[in-house]
């Protein structure tokens, strides 16, 4: 495709620009000099405003022929033609071709036209080839995340021209930059400097299954309540025993003073164990937290103490009404 742009600049002895359809410079080729537009739409691969509102005011993106603008000196822009990228009646891109003393014929015309129609081809096939490598992509992630898959890494390597020891991390909710998952997430691959994930440390590609997981799961943990020093599986803590806690596992099984808590009218008494127990049963420090005065902390521990049998400050069972109350946080906070 290049060499077709070279030959319709050398035919009408003017520089010659193709874009895609949202005005980025794909093949071009100049000839001469050329107007601060165009060397600013080459150098910084991308249209300034008013540059881009020409396409608007004269309906280029409507024409079916080679479309003459006259010099708009406001936009540093020459006159120049312009003919529409059409692929099966869609519109891919434009063919600029730089004219500022009007030397192109009518004759030379139908040149653009045929060589808007090879771009229109190139473009089309392209779109396709990328689409269907998406779509493969993406058919690869589904089967990783399904569980290990060592083919299915490999072939994903081999697409993504990733190394052959590729290591994977996911965030959660998705950054910018990866490879879009579902349930907002997004999965990276991890470079030379080790980045903090979601999914905590790098794991290998073929383990992204298992990386999405931590994901999922430190969100969950953040969303139940979590205090964490980071939002990363590296960072969970004691709060592993909860995300990793098998079904079969009850709240009640782990103390049956956290159902009695959890199942009150009120959730107040519930969150003034879970701050109390999170501070280490530091009365001053919850009380702060809460904003309540400490009497009324010093009441509502008493009525802890009354349903559950557990002493928040000095009890032995502390610990385990603590996990049992973070793993029904848990497991009510949606996935």
């Amino acid at each position: 495709m290049q060499a077709a742009v070279d030959d319709l600049a050398a035919a009408v002895g003017l520089s010659v620009l193709i874009e895609d359809q949202h005005q980025q410079p794909v093949w071009w080729s100049t000839r001469g000099a050329v107007d601060d537009t165009r060397v600013r739409t080459i150098l910084n691969r991308r249209v300034e405003p008013a540059a881009a509102a020409v396409v608007q005011r004269y309906r280029l993106m409507q024409a079916t022929a080679p479309v003459h603008t006259p010099a708009i000196p406001e936009a540093d822009m020459w006159a120049r033609w312009c003919m529409p990228v059409r692929y099966e009646g869609r519109v891919l891109g434009l063919l600029w071709v730089l004219d500022p003393e009007d030397t192109l014929t009518e004759a030379e015309l139908p040149a653009l036209v045929e060589c808007a129609d090879l771009a229109a081809e190139a473009m089309a096939k392209s779109r396709r080839s990328g689409e269907e490598r998406l779509q493969r992509r993406d058919d690869l992630i589904e089967r990783l995340l399904r569980g290990p898959d060592e083919e299915a890494a490999r072939e994903l390597t081999r697409l993504e021209n990733l190394p052959p020891d590729a290591r994977v991390q996911v965030e959660a909710p998705a950054a910018t930059g990866g490879w879009p998952l579902p349930d907002g997430m997004s999965a990276h691959i991890a470079g030379g400097r080790e980045r903090g994930a979601t999914s905590g440390g790098p794991l290998p590609l073929a383990d992204l299954g298992e990386a999405a997981r931590r994901a999922a799961a430190t969100r969950r943990a953040v969303a139940a309540g979590a205090r964490l020093e980071k939002v990363s599986w590296d960072a969970l803590g004691a709060w592993r025993f909860i995300v990793d806690a098998p079904d079969s596992l009850t709240v009640r099984q782990v103390h049956p003073g956290a159902e009695i808590l959890v199942g009150q009218p009120r959730d107040d008494l519930m969150t003034t164990a879970r701050v109390v127990l999170d501070h280490g049963g530091e009365v001053t420090t919850a009380a702060e937290e809460l904003h309540v005065h400490r009497t009324t902390l010093y009441y509502r521990l008493n009525r802890i103490t009354e349903l559950t049998g557990a002493d928040l400050r000095t009890g032995a069972d502390r610990t385990s009404l603590q996990l049992a109350l973070w793993l029904a946080a848990y497991r009510a906070t949606a996935v």
